[in-house]
């Protein structure tokens, strides 16, 4: 007879859009596991998104003091012991593929250690997965690896019958109150009972539109004058006001811009944590995004989602939630590189992202989500 699993560990995922993307796989989770004791071990940049109606405890990881490998290490070991001293714990599941996540479940003394057979780290798992090596080009008929919504389910041990792929779990959103869309497993996340610790901004009165112009990769970030060439055309068009959101990186180009008023964007750069945007991405006209966390998070709280992509492949990494997203590419030779810089000659430097036009991307916009 099979024990009953009554304690279980999960190390999330390192960025916030991978850890929006597993939104499903602790859906599933729970439900397998209705009474189990569910601990989530996470960075300190991705602890405002972590889905608290799901889990039980979320335990934030200790940050490396230095940039060394001693350091990091370390920095390892004190999380491992804070978990064992929690422990002990039925079952360990790593959703990143990185050696240290799955050297913290080994330390942490779970159990049962469930993961993919990467970077080396079999050894570490009990119960391992292999991971499906295939070419990720977006070209007809190539073998891509799954979608990474897709790939933490793998992880489960009876994943739902009903998900063929990662979008059966949201169906296919309605575009507007004519249109009930596709139901998938969920129609609707609910931020209030999810991240109830965040503190919702309040959305400006009337129409209004969010631009998150952030990404921390620089093969991600559409030029800012293209944002502000797309703000000024829906100023004239539709008059609405737009919500520029993200970090500290943002705030310098978000103030410049809220100094035009023909753009008439206000910044709320800064002003909480990814959670706390959740409202204000729910009753957005819409929101354009550069491949990045808050693309997730709009997507994930219902707003219609027109991403700007860049490097990335939008096969593993595309937004998947209860609101629509529309991507906007321009597949150049190299694209998808998935490197995090762009290594072309200066004349050909980020073509993919420079070649898409605010003009294109305000006509996909309207057409695709009937503005």
């Amino acid at each position: 007879m099979v024990a009953p699993i009554k304690k279980i560990l999960v190390r999330t995922p390192n960025w916030i859009g991978d850890q929006i993307l597993s939104y499903p796989f602790f859906h599933f989770l729970r439900e397998a596991h209705p009474s189990a004791e569910i601990t989530v071990a996470c960075p300190p940049w991705v602890q405002s998104v972590q889905f608290k109606n799901l889990v039980n405890h979320v335990v934030v990881l200790p940050r490396s003091l230095h940039a060394t490998l001693l350091s990091r290490l370390d920095a390892v070991e004190r999380g491992a012991e804070i978990l064992r001293r929690m422990g002990p714990w039925d079952l360990g599941i790593t959703l990143p593929n990185s050696f240290s996540s799955a050297w913290l479940i080994f330390r942490s003394g779970a159990k049962l250690r469930v993961g993919y057979s990467t970077e080396g780290r079999g050894f570490l798992l009990n119960q391992s997965v292999s991971w499906e090596k295939a070419s990720t080009k977006h070209q007809p008929g190539a073998p891509s690896r799954s979608h990474r919504s897709e790939a933490y389910l793998k992880l489960l041990r009876n994943p739902d019958p009903r998900i063929k792929v990662g979008k059966d779990f949201w169906g296919i959103p309605a575009l507007n109150n004519l249109d009930p869309g596709v139901p998938g497993i969920v129609q609707e996340f609910d931020a209030e009972k999810a991240w109830p610790d965040a503190e919702p901004l309040e959305p400006p009165p009337g129409p209004y539109w969010v631009l998150a112009p952030g990404s921390t990769a620089e093969s991600r970030r559409w030029p800012p004058r293209y944002f502000a060439d797309l703000a000024r055309k829906i100023a004239e068009e539709r008059g609405w006001v737009g919500v520029v959101v993200g970090g500290i990186a943002e705030s310098d180009i978000a103030a410049e811009w809220e100094g035009d008023r023909k753009l008439k964007l206000l910044d709320w750069t800064g002003k909480g944590t990814p959670a706390s945007y959740w409202k204000v991405f729910k009753n957005a006209k819409l929101s354009v995004c550069n491949d990045s966390g808050l693309a997730h998070v709009a997507s994930l709280c219902g707003s219609p989602v027109q991403v700007i992509w860049g490097g990335g492949n939008p096969l593993i990494t595309e937004p998947m939630g209860s609101g629509r997203v529309q991507i906007s590419m321009n597949p150049v030779d190299c694209w998808p590189c998935e490197s995090n810089t762009c290594k072309l000659i200066v004349e050909k430097k980020l073509e993919c992202l420079k070649g898409i036009y605010a003009d294109t991307v305000w006509s996909e916009v309207k057409t695709g989500f009937r503005i």
